[in-house]
């Protein structure tokens, strides 16, 4: 019985410690938001695509998880986190940091801006797709394909 008890403590705090890792690596830190984002625009892309109805509410909400992200990311790119972590940043970011810090600006601006002005599906189909271009060609020029 006090087995059971030691490993399951032994157990609770290595997910304890990789909560808190994660929460003080900026590779896991980056790597996790741009999966919120990710995860945030499965929604709006469908509905751009017909194949889901349009549904203001899920569009807002992921308009917010954009603005919230927007305004953390640029900040989890420090110096020393070129490489490690698997990450897929492009050693770009480094040489040019004014640019992708100001990419980043950019989607936060212009993910309120949609917040605001999306209020139905026409103004929806308008206004998505200046937000989604953001997040296509900051990838094109700072994302490193894996192999």
């Amino acid at each position: 019985m006090n087995r059971i008890a030691y490993a399951c403590v032994a157990a609770f705090s290595l997910v304890g410690l990789s909560a808190a890792i994660a929460q003080t690596d900026p590779i896991a830190q980056r790597k996790q938001l741009m999966k919120s984002v990710g995860g945030a625009t499965r929604d709006p892309g469908q509905m751009m695509q017909g194949r889901q109805a349009f549904d203001l509410a899920k569009v807002k909400a992921s308009l917010e998880i954009y603005v919230d992200a927007a305004g953390k990311m640029s900040g989890l790119y420090p110096a020393g986190t070129e490489t490690g972590g698997e990450t897929t940043a492009s050693p770009k970011i480094w040489q040019t940091k004014a640019d992708f810090d100001a990419r980043f600006a950019k989607f936060g601006a212009d993910s309120k801006a949609a917040l605001a002005a999306i209020t139905d599906e026409a103004s929806f189909k308008t206004e998505f797709p200046k937000v989604a271009q953001n997040c296509g060609s900051c990838h094109e020029v700072y994302r490193v394909e894996r192999k």
